[in-house]
């Protein structure tokens, strides 16, 4: 017998008219005083706030500077000069973690930045969806077994999968354990992304490997082997491809939406250099589809702090929804501060897009555009898994790059849900996986996760849409 959920009320976005920006005073907790969406009930207000106590007098997870930092390359995404590629689980959780787990989604990660950079000719941003995305917003607050109703599961920040009353119930001192797991992974990916893991001719050995072991991934081979000739007409060249660290170490920036408020203030701090507010539990956060009403504690929440900030829109996202949320979350208007990232599904992609690219090119509004192909294309499958179609991922994805060569505008990066593992949770792609081997390694707390052949797949098809896009 399959779960049921009970829905929320209403939470359709862009609700409610906020109040100009030059009338309010923003603080860490001025989002106290609006609805706060998608939100645990904690069941204990004292531990709750303990434990942000505990949180508030740790030390950062990054930096002001690192945030300032990543807002300028996305700056350059935003003027084609750049191209962003988001990417990681859909929720980490405290059991799946460890140094070869981390290890291999920043792998997947790596090889897809190879392909992309030589696709579009241009830097690759990357950023993972990792060290802090441990929580996830639900389309009920309750969930239904067997005539027993339970709290929802909202990702290991709040409580556990098990479904129990124990397990279900939420917990702040979790938080402290999303803390130190995320300390510890930032801690390891530093280290690989300096210590020779990132190295250049390293990552494409990998790629040739994929092109090599997969029927699928042959029909790439010629663009492998471009990238070959490329890394070898270098040396040819004079260029010590060895020792330089331009091809041995990479930025790698950290990424979560920013759901679970009482914990991002927690984290938040005011930089020494410019006074300027940051949440410091990642260097980009962004707001979900369910969570940027307009009046709501998200928008204002991440209208104060300085790091580059996201927002999905969904397929009921209208102009005047977007031109505000922009006038809200960046007034001053610069470029790499705002990034929209469009979650249409395949079927409505083609119908609600270009009316946004359009609105946001004529206004002028500065911002970064992305595609999360994944969120819009979710179903049930016939044996009861959550499911995406691979093919439904590129067709999206194939869409934005259209709509952004209709209107003459730039189509920034990509956004998606990706492991480094072999997993069976999405339909398609290199492996063929159908509807009846879902079962066989489906891991996600979540939602399905592209495996590392699926994501290295897409990588090479964007990669191709991008040459595509620079010839014409």
């Amino acid at each position: 017998m399959h779960p049921t959920i009970a829905p929320l009320r209403d939470e359709g976005a862009g609700g409610g008219v906020a109040p100009p920006v030059d009338d309010r005073t923003w603080t860490p907790s001025s989002w106290r005083a609006r609805p706060a969406w998608q939100q645990p009930t904690w069941p204990d207000g004292d531990a709750l706030a303990a434990t942000s106590g505990e949180l508030s007098a740790l030390p950062p997870l990054v930096f002001a500077g690192e945030a300032r930092a990543l807002r300028s390359q996305l700056a350059a995404v935003g003027r084609g000069e750049a191209f962003l590629l988001q990417g990681g689980d859909c929720a980490e959780t405290f059991a799946a973690f460890g140094a070869d787990a981390i290890r291999d989604k920043l792998k997947v990660l790596l090889q897809m930045a190879v392909a992309l950079t030589y696709g579009a000719q241009l830097p690759v941003v990357k950023v993972g969806r990792i060290a802090g995305q441990f929580a996830k917003p639900r389309s009920g607050d309750t969930e239904t077994r067997d005539g027993v109703e339970l709290p929802v599961y909202r990702g290991d920040a709040v409580n556990a999968l098990e479904f129990s009353e124990e397990a279900r119930t939420p917990d702040p001192h979790r938080l402290v354990q999303v803390y130190h797991q995320a300390a510890a992974t930032l801690n390891l990916l530093r280290a690989f992304t300096r210590g020779g893991f990132a190295d250049l001719e390293r990552v494409q050995q990998w790629n040739q490997q994929f092109v090599a072991e997969s029927p699928q991934g042959r029909r790439y081979e010629q663009l492998a082997e471009e990238i070959t000739r490329a890394l070898a007409f270098l040396k040819a060249c004079g260029v010590d491809v060895e020792n330089d660290p331009t091809f041995h170490t990479v930025d790698f920036w950290t990424s979560h939406e920013a759901l679970l408020l009482e914990y991002e203030e927690a984290l938040t701090r005011r930089d020494s250099l410019t006074g300027q507010w940051y949440d410091c539990s990642a260097h980009m956060l962004w707001i979900g589809e369910r969570t940027r009403q307009l009046d709501g504690a998200h928008v204002e929440f991440l209208s104060g702090v300085g790091n580059p900030i996201g927002v999905k829109l969904g397929p009921k996202s209208t102009v005047d929804e977007v031109e505000e949320l922009a006038a809200r979350l960046n007034p001053e208007g610069e470029l790499g501060r705002l990034t929209l990232i469009s979650r249409m599904g395949a079927q409505h992609a083609g119908d609600r897009l270009p009316e946004l690219v359009r609105a946001v090119r004529d206004r002028g509004l500065p911002v970064v555009w992305s595609c999360d192909p994944m969120h819009g294309n979710t179903f049930t499958s016939d044996n009861g898994f959550k499911t995406r179609h691979f093919e439904d991922v590129l067709t999206e994805t194939r869409t934005f790059f259209a709509v952004h060569a209709e209107e003459g505008t730039v189509p920034g990066g990509i956004h998606v849900e990706l492991t480094g593992e072999d997993v069976t949770e999405c339909l398609g792609g290199a492996q063929e996986i159908v509807d009846g081997q879902l079962g066989t390694r489906y891991e996600s707390a979540c939602d399905p996760r592209l495996n590392n052949r699926q994501a290295l797949e897409m990588a090479f098809q964007v990669a191709e849409l991008l040459r595509t896009d620079e010839s014409g």
